[in-house]
């Protein structure tokens, strides 16, 4: 059993799953199987990691068609032009020095009988476990006239890298006095604080280079999570410049018109100089061609092994997954690789796999020196993960020291994770 999460230890806590699974070194001498990981992220590489570390017989190989990888989390502040794009980009050479295959294509297609995957050159992956943590893509038919195309003008900057520098030089580029629209999709969604996040790094980018400009944020959501705290901040840090009109407000976006720049909401039309349309989401393409994708446009699991409820001998783990109570977020992802990998080792090994607790840790940034935690433990409950005792969030009347100290530990949270992931 894992201690309660407090913020002195959530920093620490990125991944109850790191500690809660042994492997019996037996296991270590047992005959090789073949487990195909789809997607080096978080998820897929901590779980491509953790399987090589646990039983350094099996043949694993990660399949990521990006030969580096860009975090998602902190390029809030590369977009507020805190941070450089290179400090989110790291690469697989320390998983290839571990022993994992890393083969840089895209998968297009998985036979789920013959047990193989097929990749943009042509070649073929056998596997003995499959394991997909393909991220999320964007559900553009729930948005109409938003597409890639779109997102050249109106960018989402939901999948860091090219995007997320699209839109600090459209911030760059604006007039002072001009608007900045974040429209938000509805739940479920990557990180669902990171667009107040957002928001709150672009009021800061504002403040200090184009003072009488504003941020306008439209929700598909009346409530939204540390919403005390982002609104506490917000009126301390930024007064007037951030306001949010929320679903009941009529703040929901049903369309866009990218050519005349509009965000068309159910009470009014905008159009505003900066427009970052982040859209409704699924789990990323390869899940709906595996077969593992429901109706939701997510992948229903088992909570304890993270199998597919769909299709056998395929494990889902990240963004991609129905995991209920528990976020889409990185911690989250990571705990889910190591935990999916000590229950395929056991599965290998004709054991029970033992029932996970994981942790997932979230910190936001809302200015230099100004941030503030959520940390949750969670376990499987039924056919869902549901959170358990031991969470921890900063109090929302927080003196300005510890809000200086949890933006610290942020700081560190990442360099942890990262180091724990890639090396």
């Amino acid at each position: 059993m894992n201690a309660p999460v407090t913020r002195r230890n959530a920093v620490l806590g990125i991944t109850a799953a790191a500690t809660s699974f042994a492997v019996p070194s037996i296991l270590r001498a047992q005959s090789a199987g073949r487990i195909v990981v789809v997607g080096g992220g978080f998820g897929g590489a901590a779980c491509a990691r953790a399987l090589k570390r646990a039983q350094a017989g099996l043949q694993v190989t990660l399949i990521e068609p990006n030969k580096t990888f860009t975090s998602c989390p902190f390029s809030n502040e590369v977009i507020a032009g805190l941070r450089e794009i290179d400090a989110q980009q790291f690469g697989y050479d320390r998983l290839a020095a571990e022993g994992v295959t890393v083969a840089a294509q895209a998968a297009t297609a998985v036979d789920a009988q013959k047990r193989s995957v097929t990749a943009a050159d042509g070649a073929t992956f056998a596997y003995d476990r499959l394991v997909l943590s393909p991220g999320i893509d964007f559900h553009f038919e729930a948005l109409p006239g938003y597409d890639d195309a779109a997102s050249e003008k109106m960018p989402h900057a939901w999948k860091a890298g090219a995007q997320t520098l699209l839109l600090r030089r459209q911030l760059e580029a604006m007039a002072d006095g001009g608007t900045v629209a974040i429209a938000i999709p509805a739940n479920p969604s990557r990180c669902p604080p990171a667009p107040y996040e957002r928001a709150s790094l672009i009021a800061h980018y504002l403040k200090t280079n184009k003072p009488r400009s504003r941020v306008l944020i439209l929700d598909a959501k009346d409530n939204f999570s540390q919403q005390r705290l982002f609104e506490r901040a917000w009126k301390e840090l930024y007064g007037d410049m951030i306001e949010r009109i929320a679903l009941s407000q009529g703040g929901r976006v049903t369309s866009v018109d990218p050519a005349t720049m509009t965000i068309v909401t159910e009470f009014g039309n905008y159009t505003p100089d900066v427009a970052n349309v982040i859209p409704p989401q699924r789990a990323g393409r390869i899940a709906e061609i595996a077969g593992v994708a429901d109706h939701t446009g997510w992948c229903p699991i088992d909570p304890v092994t993270f199998e597919s409820k769909l299709v056998k001998n395929i494990h889902v783990i990240g963004d991609a997954c129905l995991g209920d109570g528990i976020p889409k977020s990185a911690s989250a992802a990571s705990g889910q690789g190591k935990a999916c990998a000590a229950a395929i080792v056991a599965l290998l090994a004709d054991r029970a796999p033992e029932t996970p607790r994981l942790t997932g840790v979230c910190y936001n940034t809302v200015a230099p020196g100004y941030g503030f935690l959520l940390a949750g433990n969670y376990q499987p409950k039924g056919d869902i993960f549901a959170e358990v005792e031991g969470g921890a969030t900063s109090p929302v009347d927080a003196p300005r020291e510890l809000r200086a100290r949890e933006a610290t530990e942020a700081e560190r949270w990442f360099q942890i994770i990262t180091a724990d992931v890639f090396g």
